[in-house]
């Protein structure tokens, strides 16, 4: 936010405070010897250059240690094309993500300069799986969404996956895109991570920017979510917002629900310990 392309109450708002400005959705998980990231947004370099953990330590180098994927989302993978000077990476995501990603995209051939530019490891629904560059252990599970425009054929529960981030006894859930909150396990997180994209089912509709409700494009409004939720301990925060949620304002009624609900908003920059 703001949107390039949107003059709605929240965008105009932020053009003049820069406060309210917000980079797409990624997470950066703190590990050894380097640093996990949560989605590949187009925003990644922007992130990168405001986080100082992850500035180079050499002539050329990354302290990024590897990328996971929830999905084939554009708004999660485009950052890995801004990652393409010759540098080693190393990706986790199912492999049907993967697929999509790297074997029917042929601007993929710019990831593939040389052997193992993107090394791939696949995250199998259910399956803890060691991320010894880090020094973390993630466990993928389904999580009921639409599958990206770009991905051909039906749904399957390996395009959309949350995630089980597990380091010294704390764990931290991420599941910030969702079609039904009660479809996944959030129980027994420190910390959990929430799609907070709409705050309410016709959100576009009623700001007339778009004709699509909430449900349509596999997303729990908050309105629906949060009291389903309202048991659930650990802190909780809301990411993956979209520019017309009214939470994003400071003054909002629909804000300061959220947070007699027990919810913080995400915002650039946040940091927090498990």
């Amino acid at each position: 936010m703001p949107q390039w392309n949107c003059a709605c109450e929240n965008c105009s708002l932020a053009r003049r405070d820069p406060k309210l400005v917000r980079t797409q959705d990624s997470l950066l998980v703190h590990g050894e010897p380097r640093h996990l990231v949560v989605n590949a947004s187009p925003d990644i370099l922007r992130q990168i250059q405001a986080t100082p953990e992850l500035w180079p330590r050499e002539k050329r180098g990354t302290q990024i240690g590897a990328i996971v994927l929830t999905n084939g989302d554009l708004d999660h993978v485009l950052g890995l094309f801004s990652l393409r000077e010759s540098q080693p990476l190393t990706v986790y995501a199912t492999e049907r993500v993967w697929r999509g990603l790297m074997e029917q995209n042929a601007i993929a051939r710019t990831l593939a300069r040389f052997d193992d530019q993107l090394s791939f490891r696949r995250l199998a629904l259910g399956v803890a799986t060691d991320v010894p560059e880090v020094g973390v252990t993630i466990t993928a599970f389904a999580a009921p969404g639409k599958p990206p425009v770009h991905l051909p054929g039906d749904a399957q529960p390996e395009d959309n996956v949350a995630l089980r981030i597990e380091r010294g006894g704390k764990v931290v859930t991420v599941a910030t895109a969702l079609k039904d909150v009660r479809a996944v396990s959030l129980d027994g997180s420190d910390v959990v991570f929430l799609d907070g994209t709409f705050f309410s089912s016709d959100e576009l509709v009623s700001q007339k920017l778009g004709v699509a409700r909430a449900e349509d494009m596999a997303h729990q409004p908050l309105k629906v979510s949060l009291p389903v939720l309202e048991g659930l301990r650990g802190r909780r925060i809301l990411t993956h917002v979209n520019n017309s949620n009214p939470i994003l304002r400071e003054s909002s009624e629909e804000g300061a629900w959220v947070e007699r609900m027990g919810w913080e908003i995400a915002y650039d920059g946040m940091e927090m310990d498990a």
